[in-house]
């Protein structure tokens, strides 16, 4: 069998939800290409959507490779490609077939799963599936804990976020003069059911100034009916009573680092940005995608009790957290569940930042697959 720097890895991501998928996928290739010196080939099936997430990214120039990483096309049923030693499919998204026909038994098929905090991930993680085409299949789960594969994680990334530079484009954007200084600030992501005009209302009759940072989303619309107007202007800045909102460009996933570490409060959604919140070590409000039978709800609190769950956080601040956080995900908010949360937020802040020191010094998951794709080898 080869060694780790011979082999070779496909990951195939579907884009299904925006940019969540392509987000965690682009920055796990870099990582496996460039700390860990694989070639790895991405193959994504939506390329416009991925060029707003990978910087100089052509789809019309065909396959290409950025940051180490080569970039191509979904597959289809014409192109004879060769299956790499290691085959990485996301979230499910199902490998072509022709492809899967040429898969070999000593290719490693691995499915990376979504991020969860519910217990049971830590009992399925890494356990294998017979195929009935006699391949194996196995499932590998990101998580919270020592038993579950980890989450991404750039290894600089906490102590970027920690001194980050005095002046950039973006925090230059940030620090315009004609916003208040010493005003709560912050980062505003989505999806569009959450409680959107409700929210902003409640800042503008609030008695604390505070600056809503709003990258280009889905949640554009939402914004533009608080204002009352057709539709807001990138850079623009609104002004509502104590309430500053500032309408940002698309980011680049480095801005939005910067932003979620700039911001004292980031409501954050999915996948790719709740994980950078957590790196980012501020107090943050997650969004779980919807799900029928209130199983998004399942997953917010199986994080809300792993999170926020230890003897460290009081009972007055983790109610204050979970109340918010809950009412979040339901569509809901009032003044007095943010208040709350306002009145705890010093407390909130240190138990973040500590929690984010701790779960740091776990092993990332590009690192824990590449442990776990060597002992798969050895066995095929």
């Amino acid at each position: 069998m080869q060694n780790r720097t011979e082999q070779r890895w496909d990951i195939f991501c579907r884009i299904v939800d925006n940019f969540g998928d392509i987000g965690v996928c682009w920055r796990l290739s870099q990582q496996l290409a460039n700390a860990h010196q694989l070639p790895i080939r991405l193959f994504i099936d939506d390329p416009e959507t991925a060029q707003k997430i990978i910087p100089g990214y052509q789809p019309e120039l065909g396959p290409q490779t950025i940051n180490r990483v080569e970039i191509c096309s979904w597959p289809n049923a014409s192109d004879a490609i060769q299956p790499a030693d290691v085959v990485l499919e996301t979230f499910s998204c199902g490998i072509p077939q022709p492809y899967l026909s040429m898969m070999q038994p000593h290719t490693a098929w691995v499915n990376l799963e979504y991020l969860s905090a519910e217990k049971w991930i830590d009992d399925f993680h890494a356990l294998p599936s017979p195929q009935a085409n006699g391949l194996m299949r196995y499932f590998f789960f990101p998580g919270f804990t020592e038993t579950t594969g980890g989450l991404i994680r750039e290894h600089d990334i906490v102590l970027r976020n920690q001194h980050l530079p005095n002046e950039t484009p973006l925090l230059s954007t940030l620090h315009q003069a004609n916003l208040p200084e010493h005003a709560l600030k912050i980062s505003l992501f989505g999806y569009p059911n959450a409680p959107i005009h409700d929210f902003l209302h409640i800042l503008q009759k609030s008695q604390q100034d505070s600056v809503v940072y709003v990258p280009n989303s889905s949640i554009l619309p939402q914004v533009a009916h608080f204002l009352g107007v057709t539709q807001t202007s990138v850079n623009a800045t609104y002004q509502r009573g104590k309430l500053h909102i500032k309408i940002l460009p698309f980011l680049s996933q480095d801005d939005y680092d910067s932003l979620l570490a700039n911001c004292d409060i980031n409501f954050v959604r999915g996948e790719d940005s709740w994980v950078r919140a957590i790196w980012a070590g501020k107090p943050f409000i997650w969004q779980p995608y919807f799900q029928s039978e209130n199983t998004h709800m399942v997953k917010l609190n199986a994080f809300l009790s792993r999170f926020y769950g230890d003897g460290d956080c009081d009972e007055a601040t983790k109610q204050a957290i979970f109340e918010l956080d809950c009412a979040w995900a339901q569509g809901t908010i009032t003044a007095a569940l943010w208040q709350n949360y306002i009145q705890q937020h010093t407390l909130i802040r240190a138990y973040t930042h500590a929690r984010t020191m701790a779960l740091a010094e776990q092993p990332d998951l590009a690192s824990k697959l590449v442990i776990y794709l060597q002992k798969i080898c050895v066995q095929v």
